[in-house]
């Protein structure tokens, strides 16, 4: 069985890369979300395996959605997609429960990795 996955982002052009390299290795992608109360509400509705999480969000962040779903369900598996200069925040969304980051831009590779660390 495939894992299942909400991707996070709010340009649809990141969630439209995401979600391509993901279900092309495999993965079903069963959400969307494009700010962090919707990937909130989502989560909530969907329990996915896996959550890819942008950090830089309308309304409500990723990082405040990753503190968010972690309190909901401390076994949420969160994948960070952060750009370069906002590593710090990644890091601080790791300790908020995420499991795993990658930093944008990302080669399909290292997006994969990610995503198995996360899982792990």
């Amino acid at each position: 069985m495939s894992p299942t996955v909400l991707v996070c982002d709010d340009t649809m052009f990141m969630r439209n890369v995401i979600s391509s390299v993901l279900s092309d290795a495999g993965y079903e992608i069963v959400g969307e979300a494009q700010n962090g109360a919707e990937a909130v509400e989502r989560y909530t509705e969907l329990k996915p395996d896996l959550v890819t999480m942008d950090i830089v969000m309308p309304d409500i962040t990723g990082l405040e959605a990753v503190k968010e779903i972690a309190r909901l369900d401390p076994s949420a598996r969160i994948l960070m997609c952060s750009a370069i200069d906002q590593q710090p925040l990644a890091q601080e969304a790791v300790e908020a429960g995420a499991r795993a980051y990658v930093v944008k831009p990302f080669q399909p590779h290292q997006l994969l990795e990610a995503a198995k660390q996360a899982l792990a």
